[in-house]
């Protein structure tokens, strides 16, 4: 069945307004449920597609605004108390996981693409997992959010470089998002520089009392400004909006209101339409064959086999082998990255819709079980 523009329009509207309290009451992430009505509308079950341009656009825009957020959410104040040991040790973590990524890519069949896959987390989920347990500013809370920081970040750049060669090889397409990353640093050093000598101006834009809501204002102008950038060094947009949440994450370390205020519009909309698009492209049917069945319990076992080994190098930060398993089972959680991932595989030729299926599954599957498993260990520690 087909909808117009809009009836889409209409039904994904009350499903993003509608579906969060459904998942406070069933006790499950937000997203999930938002994936799941897409599931369900979409290819494997009712079959309904969205006609004209509204939902396509809309779910992009959340889809950048989700990337925006995930760079908003890294606690620079946290990476800069570290010492160059201790991040030495973090990138020695990032290193592994992704060494482990590469030998289950070519163990399963796959390319490097899949490796990077594999090596992604969730910040999104890490972060309020770890402040509903109130261990956030512990020594153990800390290392994780460190380490599913770097991950995020890491990865997200290891993809956009690894599409330029295998698009260009080695020329000067390969090093066109340099601009990008010098844009970005720069803007970080002034922007900080900026807020130290105006904390006036500064706590201005972050306040609750800013009627022209500059500060939600700037943060679009800069979203869309890396976005803009991306697009003209020919590199993914998403990158520009995780640089661009950087930024603003660097500049303004009490950013608690400007972030509650972006949450509403992205959280609170854009968002869910992002994720029930996403539902609504996963074709159940084709996980359900035997051979892809089979890969994707394989991705599933070893998308948890690559987090958990390297955390047990922990022990050597002075926390137990019990917080290094906690810690692995915590990070194993996957969902905003992995899925942006698999999107951007899908549309540069990299994976096959079957396989960005699989990597949606085991998005829905451990973004429920890992933040489960881990409240249920760390209650019996």
């Amino acid at each position: 069945m087909i909808l117009n523009q809009a009836e889409s329009l209409m039904l994904v509207s009350l499903a993003a307004a509608v579906l969060p309290s459904l998942s406070r009451l069933l006790r499950i992430p937000s997203p999930v449920m938002e994936i799941l009505f897409g599931v369900i509308l979409g290819k494997s079950f009712l079959h309904i597609q969205f006609s004209g341009e509204w939902i396509a656009f809309l779910a992009f825009l959340g889809f950048l605004l989700l990337m925006f957020h995930g760079g908003m959410a890294i606690d620079f104040s946290a990476l800069l108390k570290q010492s160059m040991g201790q991040l030495f040790f973090h990138l020695l973590l990032f290193g592994t996981t992704l060494l482990l990524s590469l030998f289950s890519a070519i163990y399963l069949g796959k390319g490097v693409f899949i490796a990077l896959v594999l090596a992604t987390t969730s910040l999104g989920l890490v972060m309020p997992t770890l402040r509903e347990m109130g261990i956030q500013k512990t020594p153990f809370g800390q290392t994780v959010l460190i380490s599913a920081s770097l991950a995020d970040f890491l990865t997200l750049l290891s993809i956009t470089f690894f599409i330029l060669w295998r698009q260009h090889g080695i020329d000067w397409h390969f090093f066109s998002p340099l601009p990008l990353i010098v844009g970005f640093g720069i803007l970080l050093w002034v922007g900080r520089l900026w807020a130290w000598w105006n904390p006036k101006q500064a706590e201005h834009l972050l306040g609750a009392r800013d009627s022209q809501e500059l500060g939600v204002r700037l943060s679009l102008a800069l979203l869309f400004l890396f976005v803009a950038v991306s697009e003209l060094v020919h590199i993914e947009p998403v990158l520009g909006a995780f640089m661009g949440g950087c930024v603003l994450s660097f500049v303004f370390r009490e950013k608690g209101q400007l972030e509650s205020k972006l949450s509403a519009l992205g959280f609170g909309f854009l968002i869910p339409i992002f994720f029930i698009n996403v539902g609504v492209q996963f074709d159940l049917s084709s996980i359900l064959r035997p051979g892809q069945l089979s890969f994707t319990l394989k991705l599933l076992i070893l998308s948890v086999i690559v987090k958990i080994l390297p955390t047990m190098l922990l022990k050597f930060q002075r926390l137990s082998f019990k917080d290094g398993l906690r810690a692995g089972i915590l990070l194993s959680t996957r969902l905003s990255l992995i899925i942006a991932a698999a999107t951007i595989g899908l549309e540069e030729g990299l994976i096959t819709s079957e396989i960005k299926d699989s990597i949606i599954l085991l998005a829905l599957l451990t973004c429920f079980l890992g933040p489960t498993l881990f409240k249920l260990f760390n209650s019996r520690c």
